[in-house]
Parts: structure tokens; sequence; C-alpha cells
């Protein structure tokens, strides 16, 4: 799993190195230049970047509007909440922690998480 997250992080940086420069080709083709050429490039930069895992899934979910927007902030705190689950079980596990007295550090971390 972390492998696949780590590779989609790798992904994504190049394809943002190579969608800035892009984009920065573009506003010099159209001799952009101060507030119109940073307001360009924001707007190049953010229409280029690619989808996140969890827009993927409403996209093929078909979803759209207020109910895509609900989903993807769903997927992505769940998202998040897992990470912060497996941090606080390996620390855990790292104090040696088992029991009620483990249950009650995980649950205690991963709300300080949130």
């Amino acid at each position: 799993m972390h492998k696949i997250v780590i590779l989609a992080l790798v992904t994504l940086f190049a394809a943002n190195s190579a969608f800035a420069a892009s984009c920065d080709e573009q506003a010099a083709e159209k001799k952009l230049a101060g507030a119109a050429k940073t307001s360009f490039l924001k707007k190049c930069e953010a229409d280029s970047k690619p989808a996140s895992a969890c827009e993927t899934q409403a996209a093929e979910k078909k979803l759209a509007g207020a109910a895509k927007n609900s989903f993807v902030k769903k997927c992505e705190a769940d998202g998040k909440s897992a990470d912060a689950s497996t941090a606080c079980e390996a620390q855990a596990a790292e104090k040696k922690l088992a029991g009620a007295a483990k249950n009650s550090f995980v649950k205690k971390c991963v709300a300080d998480a949130k």
C-alpha cells in the first residue's frame, strides 16, 4: 500500500513539473506579464492538476455536483484517518502497549491527529 502511495506522489510531482513548464510556455506565447501572467499560471496549473484518487472514484461512480463534492470530502477525510490510525498503531507497538491501554492510546492519538 505504501509503495503505491509513494509511486503516486512521485508521478504527481513529475506531472506537475511538466504541466508548470507548459503553462509557462503558454503564458510566453500569449505574451502575458504581471498580474495577467500570474492569474493565467494559477488557473492553468489548477486546470492541469491530475485528479486525486477520490476524484477518480467519484467519476467512476458518475457523481456530479454536491454529491461528488461530498463524496470526495469524505473519501479524503477517511484516507487521512486511516493514515493517522496506522501511525498511532505503530506508536502503540513501539511503546509495547496491549489490550485496553493500547486501545485507549490509539483512540486518543487518532482524535488528536484530527
